[in-house]
């Protein structure tokens, strides 16, 4: 028998060693490998591959009950409007080629054109732009459920661009109108319409990004009378006319006006004002505006220094007061500051014009203004607006006479005195011509150019080069601007011209 030495058995212990070891990390492994598994979530409890298993309702949109509310009275206006085709490119080819014995022929023709609308009255009136149905021949109006109407011209406003349409239909569903006075910049504003003449209940959301915009130069056709929502709710062509809603899905605005170079810019009418026209429109086919008789202008803080006033004076200035207007009538002179009308504070031109226009022809109206920084309380009996009676107001264009008249240089300018025909074709009393301004200067930065006219000097008249000097000099001692009642073309307007001593 063969002895095993010691030496021979010490190996078999490090297996048996070692195989207890590898069994014992196992068990062990196993162990931590189920509580990491525990801890992990299952193929079955990851949310985003099994979102459709979930038994919560989703949170529903505050825009769905909007449109539910209000894209059933927003409707498709179809136009087909009369036009001239002697301006068309393929007519002009044709006489190019042809020849038309020296005749420019026009041969009327339909041009089709879209945009939107909405339902204001169960009798069928439809609010939507002057613009899209100007010069319209047949009108055609769709609503949201596919009926569709023939429409007839109830009135057109091109001042506030606003028309009402009528279509003869029952069950006819109605967008309840809100209250454009009581929105805030920030606000919820969402724009339904049919852009780009093709995408019909097409829906946008934004806010009230301004109010109050003016003196905008439209495509199409610029309203004399602006006081525009400004919105980054998308608004395309097409959309004009439709309905601008607040959260409550009331019309706070008419879309209008887009700002093609911008993107997120469009504007819309205020339903208020439109509302007023809308009113005059169905009860008389037109509407009715007062005027006071008066050119008015911004009373800006420079202008307000220049006549001695608080910068921060609000009001607006009468620049000029028509003959026989109620202005004149009632006692108002140029250079007056209107700071109250109808026992309103006046803080903006825009509003204000908007403000006289509604009121009623005939109605007597408390006014109050500054003159010579005194108060002083008027009361005018307003007439109605008449448009040849402005046309025939504004004095005829000024011309230049080279002839060698007197002449001075002053903050920038060069003026001499103005000849009597210029005077009488000019429709003036007095004022000195511009001759020349300066490269540079104050004078040039302002505007000024040659030709224009300046009647007065921080309110007083001049009608020589050494007045126009005297009054200069008088406002660059007192550290104030100088005020320029300026005639170009025969429209006035307050220049504030900054001087030194």
């Amino acid at each position: 028998m063969t002895r095993v030495s010691p030496a021979h058995k010490q190996p078999r212990h490090y297996y048996v060693a070692a195989a207890v070891l590898i069994l014992m990390g196992l068990v062990v492994g196993l162990g931590v490998s189920a509580v990491f598994d525990l801890q992990k979530p299952s193929l079955a409890q990851k949310p985003e591959l099994h979102a459709t298993t979930s038994s919560a309702p989703l949170p529903e949109s505050p825009f769905v009950s909007v449109v539910d509310k209000a894209l059933p009275a927003v409707v498709f206006v179809d136009v087909r409007k009369e036009v001239s085709a002697s301006s068309d490119d393929s007519d002009d080819l044709l006489r190019r080629f042809f020849g038309d014995g020296g005749r420019t022929r026009q041969h009327p023709r339909t041009r089709p054109s879209s945009g939107s609308g909405f339902i204001m009255d169960r009798d069928g009136y439809v609010l939507t732009n002057n613009h899209v149905v100007r010069d319209a021949s047949d009108i055609e109006v769709t609503l949201n459920d596919n009926r569709t109407f023939k429409a007839t011209v109830v009135g057109t406003d091109p001042e506030t661009d606003v028309a009402v349409i009528k279509i003869q239909g029952k069950d006819l569903p109605v967008l309840p109108l809100g209250d454009s006075d009581q929105i805030r910049v920030g606000d919820w504003a969402i724009a339904i319409g049919n852009p780009l003449g093709e995408l019909k209940g097409s829906v946008t959301v934004g806010i009230i990004s301004a109010r109050g915009r003016s003196n905008l130069n439209i495509w199409g056709g610029t309203p004399g009378f602006q006081d525009f929502i400004q919105t980054d709710a998308s608004i395309n062509f097409g959309n004009s006319g439709g309905p601008l809603c607040n959260i409550r899905g009331e019309v706070i605005g008419i879309n209008t006006a887009i700002n093609p170079s911008g993107q997120g810019i469009g504007f819309a009418i205020p339903i208020n004002l439109a509302k007023h026209v809308a009113e005059q429109l169905v009860a008389h086919g037109s509407v009715q505006r007062a005027m006071l008789g008066v050119y008015l202008a911004e009373l800006t803080p420079e202008l307000a220094d220049g006549f001695g006033l608080p910068k921060t004076q609000e009001g607006v200035i009468v620049q000029n007061v028509m003959k026989d207007s109620p202005a004149e009538r009632a006692g108002l002179h140029r250079n007056d500051v209107i700071t109250d009308f109808d026992g309103v504070k006046v803080k903006d031109l825009q509003k204000f014009r908007l403000r006289v226009a509604e009121q009623a022809v005939g109605r007597r109206v408390p006014v109050k203004v500054l003159r010579d920084g005194k108060p002083v309380n008027l009361t005018v009996t307003l007439a109605e607006r008449n448009e040849n009676a402005l046309a025939s107001n504004t004095p005829s264009p000024s011309t230049n006479d080279r002839q060698e008249m007197p002449s001075a240089t002053m903050a920038g300018l060069t003026v001499r005195a103005m000849t009597r025909p210029e005077l009488t074709q000019a429709g003036i009393q007095g004022g000195v011509i511009i001759t020349d301004v300066e490269s540079g200067s104050s004078a040039e930065d302002a505007g000024l150019e040659s030709g224009d006219v300046i009647e007065e000097v921080g309110g007083k008249s001049v009608s020589t080069p050494d007045g126009f000097e005297k009054q200069i000099k008088s406002a660059a001692d007192s550290g104030h601007h100088a005020v320029l009642l300026v005639n170009r073309d025969g429209n006035t307007q307050f220049v504030a011209l900054r001087v030194g001593k």
